[in-house]
């Protein structure tokens, strides 16, 4: 799954602008008690909170990431455009472990 953060320039992922390149992993996060989204999937650098996976693509990976799946993923940073607008200046990468 490739995504936009979501909600990138209302968490402190601005404090840390400088240290989010290409290839830096980043952490799922489900929020169960999310008061705006029942399915939120908080993403994290180290213990900073970056923003969101969009509403559009976090049921399923939601599910998973609930029932303690949350080890079978990898996710890092793919895209980096400090010119676009906050919502659009960060993708991420989400993809399935190889665990052969």
């Amino acid at each position: 799954m490739d995504c936009h953060v979501a909600g990138f320039g209302h968490h402190d992922g601005l404090k840390i602008f400088g240290e989010l390149k290409i290839g830096e992993k980043v952490e799922l996060r489900h929020e169960p008690d999310n008061p705006h989204d029942p399915y939120a999937v908080a993403i994290y650098y180290g213990e900073t909170k970056i923003g969101y996976v969009p509403a559009d693509k976090n049921s399923e990976l939601f599910m998973f990431l609930y029932y303690g799946h949350d080890d079978i993923f990898e996710s890092f940073i793919n895209m980096v455009d400090d010119s676009a607008h906050p919502e659009r200046q960060f993708r991420i990468c989400v993809r399935i472990k190889d665990g052969r």
